[in-house]
């Protein structure tokens, strides 16, 4: 069962969500109105992932999610947004997001996205991916970047194929320490916080494919 913190100004969606959520058999630990409230939950409760709304009062749910992300590592960060546009996504992405879907997907969609974040999977809505791409990077980020070994580009590919870190470790041969350590690796190299950010970079920049 996942412990999931709902962040969002709109009551009416926050309980649509939950009640969702509880028939599929996962535990809402809190919710939140603002990005201040989000925070706050996140540190009380350590839930698996915080479900996050970007246009909140006080705090945004950007900056929200880079405090969650630089204070509670082991806590993910779902946005779901009313805002498609790639610059919103990048902004979440590199806030630490490990995941971005719009509010008009599906109740499925949204419980797979999660629980694949959950697994340590990323996640980004299908219509978001190409604009999200060409935002991700600017077009001379090449220069100064100290390259990736191949073990590394490896990693991302696998990842961007949707592989969990589990599943690199064990497709590899390899411990998930030292996976996670070679994403910390990949992150100081691409200037990334989180996984999703680096994948895009990396794929933006030519390192890697997606499928």
């Amino acid at each position: 069962m996942l412990r999931i913190v709902l962040a969002d100004d709109h009551q009416l969606l926050r309980e649509a969500i939950r009640r969702g959520l509880e028939e599929a058999g996962e535990a809402v630990v809190g919710e939140a109105s603002t990005g201040d409230q989000a925070v706050a939950l996140a540190r009380s409760t350590r839930p698996n992932i915080v479900v996050m709304d970007l246009s909140m009062p006080q705090v945004d749910g950007v900056e929200a999610t880079r405090r969650i992300n630089a204070e509670l590592p082991g806590v993910r960060v779902l946005v779901l947004s009313m805002h498609d546009d790639p610059a919103r996504t990048r902004a979440a992405i590199g806030a630490g997001a490990s995941g971005y879907l719009t509010k008009g997907t599906s109740f499925a969609q949204l419980l797979f996205a999660i629980r694949s974040i959950a697994a340590g999977e990323t996640f980004l809505s299908p219509e978001l991916a190409v604009p999200a791409l060409w935002a991700a990077a600017e077009p001379d980020e090449r220069a100064d970047q100290e390259p990736l070994t191949d073990r590394q580009v490896e990693i991302l590919q696998m990842v961007a194929n949707g592989s969990a870190t589990k599943q690199v470790a064990r497709d590899l041969g390899i411990t998930q320490k030292t996976v996670h350590n070679h994403y910390n690796s990949i992150y100081r190299k691409l200037n990334s916080q989180s996984l999703t950010h680096a994948v895009l970079r990396a794929v933006r920049m030519g390192i890697v494919q997606l499928d």
